[in-house]
């Protein structure tokens, strides 16, 4: 699977009606779900949780949790609602997901982690891959990270997302997390050359295709977040500079796609809502964007 440029599971964002816009964007760019956790998807609909569009994929099914049985059963349940990768969450800062032990706190319970990734590569075939950051409160050297990642790999899995940012425990609200704590891209580079055989895939504050470009030259591959979300046709010029993907819709011809879905999913009792405002920032830094958002 081509993990070159990837769109960071975001919460209220990358549902399967964002993912499904992008996608009429990007055919190369890997998406996620937003985070999904472990004990909803065994205890609810799994139906409404996980079911998406097929034109979606290649798409990754992003869990939180941090029981291994749960997390087992969820990994096993995105093999079989057709996923093509299974993510574990260690970076989501939020004290509710903290509350219930999952996230970042989890950097904290090394082993915890090593047996729920291992209890989920049992439960499927697909790769298994872990998201994180480079520490948390007063935990943030090199040293502390490359111990944690060396003890996760002895688990088998081989891809590892780095959002470069600590995460700042209780004190910071998730989007205070998103920005205060400073970006230590070093870090990561410094993981790729210590791990050759691992897929290092960087995160945090990246926004332009120069900075990807950049950055591909350090490391396997370069996850984007907000910068995608506000400015959805950045993605147009990733699938030509990165992807040399010239045949690249128009604004006009993907808006004519979305009236095509918009109107199946309203017969589903979907709110066009739902699906529009994912769509405001695709006329971004163009004239007459604001009567696009209107």
């Amino acid at each position: 699977m081509d993990r070159k440029v990837s769109v960071a599971p975001m919460m209220d964002c990358t549902d399967r009606h964002e993912r499904f816009f992008l996608r009429l964007i990007s055919k190369n760019v890997l998406l996620y779900t937003e985070m999904i956790v472990s004990e909803s998807i065994n205890r609810g609909d799994k139906k409404k949780l996980l079911e998406f569009n097929i034109a979606e994929k290649p798409v990754a099914l992003q869990v939180g949790g941090s029981s291994p049985k749960l997390l087992a059963e969820a990994a096993k349940s995105g093999e079989d609602f057709g996923y093509d990768e299974i993510n574990l969450n260690l970076g989501c800062p939020s004290k509710k997901v903290q509350k219930n032990k999952f996230g970042a706190c989890l950097i904290k319970e090394p082993n915890l982690v090593a047996d729920c990734l291992n209890e989920m590569r049992t439960a499927t075939s697909l790769p298994v891959t872990v998201k994180t950051r480079i520490g948390y409160d007063q935990v943030e050297d090199y040293e502390s990270l490359f111990n944690f990642i060396n003890l996760l790999k002895k688990t088998g899995v081989k891809t590892f997302i780095i959002h470069a940012r600590k995460a700042i425990l209780g004190k910071f609200t998730p989007k205070q997390n998103l920005n205060i704590p400073p970006l230590k891209y070093e870090m990561v580079y410094n993981l790729k050359k210590d791990f050759q055989d691992l897929d290092i895939i960087i995160n945090g504050g990246i926004n332009s295709v120069q900075q990807v470009s950049e950055n591909l030259s350090k490391v396997d591959g370069v996850m984007i977040g907000r910068a995608v979300y506000h400015s959805p046709y950045l993605l147009a010029d990733i699938e030509k500079e990165i992807f040399k993907n010239e045949n690249v819709p128009s604004r006009e011809e993907i808006i004519e796609k979305l009236i095509i879905y918009t109107k199946n999913e309203i017969k589903k009792g979907t709110r066009i809502n739902q699906i529009m405002r994912h769509t405001l920032g695709l006329f971004h830094g163009q004239t007459g964007s604001s009567f696009w958002k209107r």
